[in-house]
């Protein structure tokens, strides 16, 4: 009896050949990932710090060995059930000594398991080094150098020469190049040390140096240093981080999804504390230091960060008739391209101030924290006066404070967070995922924001893209009768107490969506989506009457059949129907895109492409399908009008140290002789773009 338990590893280890077949940890998919973790793509999602954040967790992998119910919850792949039988198998028979062993742990599948591998490690976190911090950096086999080159080669209106007005001024222009550069730099090992940095280059923009204007060669530069498990001293970073803490109501960078196709391990936020900021997006970051010191089951964290912001600034003559700046608006474009652009750039500073305290109980099952955040502008921000953004933030500070925990008990798994801004505002979230049975998951989640809260980097589970101005209940479900069938399904009803930008008075609306997939073998996967939401919104300009605005119910419906079949060890092909439908008082759209990828792995080669054919009546009803591009970049154009949209995409592993990627993309529209408006027109019906990049990995 006393080697019974070893027997579910030698189990594990007789079946270990197929499933090593399966292992690839070295890239992440980002295309299963979107599928699984977003019903509807759509282009308010970040997908570029989405992916970032999922870089930083495969870089930065949980220790399965040391890992408590929170860590385990923050890879979004687990269930609450997962999780808990997890935990019993390492208590009843210790450390798991491998990766095959996972296979024996009661209710983890191997879908389940491939989508865990790229975020966990077997190794410990305390370690002895034997290299001084500079010579292990320097000998460091997971660094690299990207280059990558992005350009559309039709000529947009921006870049022709410009016209005279009838005032006797030059038409604006686009001041640079259409040429779109960017490069970035990293070494880093988990748990140990991570340094880097990003540049990018945006198209128009002007390669200059030119201090006075604040552009440095590329027009945004960013850079951290790094450091983990030094002592008592879980992280010490200088340069460019992000937080995350609670449910996200103060500190909330990172991997957020919120509603998706997975219903359940998405609606709650993890405790990810500092990690290293490194997108090319200019805004949502902090540029200082921070540092999180642990003793026993606490762990503190303090930041500060003097960051530059674009803004327009005005003057404004106060009762002594003196001139007063102050912020209208804080730009997030990031574009410095024309000459008011250029004038917006680093025109304000920002000063934050703030910690973080948690606490983890010695069976981990208990998380609790408080947050506090002081942020200082160097002018007053005075919003452009409008009906709908009344309770909007206003003035040079505000301080933000809230309390979380998490709470795991048997397979319930219990999370909130309560903030509290200057204004007075409270902002609230409550949830809980629980399996309910081994083929049965549930998720519920009820939140409210006032219409005075304010989190400047809060980033909670929302309708809307901010928390603020909303409250909502939100129930998921997840029903795998067997391993080949799998029911997803949410309902979330939600409501706006104020009015909001389109919607002039206080509106509600619902959210509900089910999908089914069918997995008849691991080389095939059908699935079917329906998805409805309905809310209200503004009519038209043309059916407004008087000074009035008319606020009607917008019903949107969204239909996705996706086929995936791996032909062999070298093809894969996908098939997908997208149609949508609006409907808004006596207005009916409708469109659709038909979609087909094939896709080969030759080894050093890999190689694949798509055609779609799309019609959308409206802008409503465009149709946003996330495309494959080269490493750690991003296409997700929108399908709107008739026509065809095709890509190829081509690596090559040329050495262990040297890889290429290059990537064609076009579109072309049979409803129109001109594509999109102002200085980004392009006179023709075609829109062509190639993105090309090369990887240099260190000391290979």
């Amino acid at each position: 009896m006393k080697g019974l338990p070893y027997l579910p590893i030698f189990t594990a280890l007789i079946a270990a050949p197929s499933f090593a077949q399966q292992i690839n940890r070295d890239e992440i998919d980002m295309e299963a990932y979107i599928e699984e973790l977003f019903a509807l793509q759509e282009e308010e999602i970040n997908y570029e710090d989405l992916y970032e954040s999922l870089l930083q967790m495969q870089l930065n992998p949980v220790s399965l060995n040391e890992a408590g119910p929170e860590e385990l919850q923050s890879l979004f792949v687990l269930t609450p059930l997962q999780v808990t039988a997890f935990l019993d198998y390492r208590e009843s028979l210790g450390p798991i000594i491998s990766l095959y062993e996972l296979q024996a742990v009661p209710h983890w599948d191997l879908e389940t398991i491939q989508r865990v591998l790229p975020f966990v490690t077997l190794s410990q976190t305390a370690r002895i080094h034997s290299q001084p911090l500079i010579r292990r950096i320097l000998n460091e086999r997971d660094g690299y150098l990207i280059l990558r080159h992005r350009r559309v080669w039709q000529t947009r209106r921006g870049y022709l020469p410009a016209d005279t007005l009838s005032s006797g001024r030059l038409s604006t222009r686009f001041q640079g190049d259409p040429n779109d550069l960017y490069a970035r730099f990293r070494i880093q090992h988990a748990r140990d040390f991570s340094v880097g940095f990003t540049l990018d280059k945006d198209p128009g923009e002007v390669f200059t140096w030119d201090p006075e204007t604040k552009r440095y060669g590329f027009n945004f530069i960013s850079y951290h240093a790094t450091l983990y498990d030094k002592g008592p001293w879980k992280t010490l970073t200088l340069g460019d981080y992000q937080l995350q803490f609670g449910q996200g109501l103060v500190f909330g960078a990172g991997f957020s999804v919120g509603k998706g196709a997975e219903t359940i391990t998405t609606v709650r936020r993890s405790t990810v504390g500092i990690r290293p900021y490194t997108s090319v997006m200019e805004f949502g970051f902090f540029r200082g230091t921070a540092v999180t010191y642990h003793k026993g089951g606490w762990e503190f964290t303090a930041m500060y960060s003097n960051a530059p912001r674009d803004a327009r600034i005005q003057e404004n003559l106060d009762t002594m008739d003196r001139q007063e700046s102050y912020i209208s608006s804080l730009l997030r474009s990031g574009l410095h391209r024309t000459p008011s652009e250029i004038a917006a750039k680093a025109q304000a500073r920002e000063q934050n101030i703030g910690g973080n305290i948690h606490y983890n109980s010695p069976d981990k099952n208990l998380q609790w924290g408080a947050n506090l955040l002081h942020t200082r502008f160097s002018q007053s921000f005075v919003p452009i006066p409008r009906t709908y953004n009344a309770f909007e933030f206003s003035g040079s500070e505000n301080r933000i404070y809230s309390t979380y925990f998490s709470y795991n008990f048997l397979n319930y798994f219990f999370f909130g967070e309560g903030a509290r801004s200057k204004s007075g505002g409270f902002g609230t979230v409550l949830g809980m995922m629980s399996s309910l049975h081994p083929k049965v998951d549930l998720s519920v989640l009820w939140r409210r924001f006032e219409r005075n809260f304010h989190s400047f980097y809060g980033n909670a589970f929302s309708e809307g893209t901010r928390p603020i101005n909303e409250t909502g209940l939100y129930l998921g479900l997840q029903y795998k009768p067997s391993r080949k069938f799998n029911w997803s399904v949410y309902h979330d009803h939600f409501r706006f107490p104020w009015l909001r930008f389109r919607v002039y008075r206080p509106s509600s609306g619902t959210e509900w969506l089910s999908r089914i997939s069918y997995t008849p073998s691991r080389s095939t996967l059908l699935f079917l989506q329906l998805r409805s939401e309905s809310k209200d919104r503004n009519f038209p300009s043309a059916e407004q009457e008087g000074h009035s605005h008319h606020v009607g119910r917008g019903r949107r419906r969204n239909l996705v059949l996706s086929l995936e079949h791996r032909l062999n060890d070298t093809w894969q092909i996908k098939s997908r129907v997208q149609a949508s439908d609006f409907q808004l008082g006596g207005q009916y759209t409708k469109g659709y895109a038909l979609v087909q990828d094939l896709n080969a792995d030759m080894g050093k080669v890999r190689f694949g492409g798509r055609i779609a054919l799309f019609d959308t009546e409206d802008f409503e009803n465009r149709q946003y399908i996330y495309e494959r591009n080269v490493l750690w970049a991003f296409s997700l154009p929108n399908y709107h009008g008739q026509g065809l949209r095709y890509y190829l995409l081509g690596q090559w592993k040329i050495s262990t140290q040297l890889t290429f990627w290059g990537r064609w993309a076009r579109t072309s529209y049979t409803d129109r002789n001109s594509i999109g408006t102002g200085l980004q027109q392009i006179m023709g019906n075609h829109l062509s773009e190639t993105t090309l990049q090369l990887r240099y990995q260190f000391n290979r």
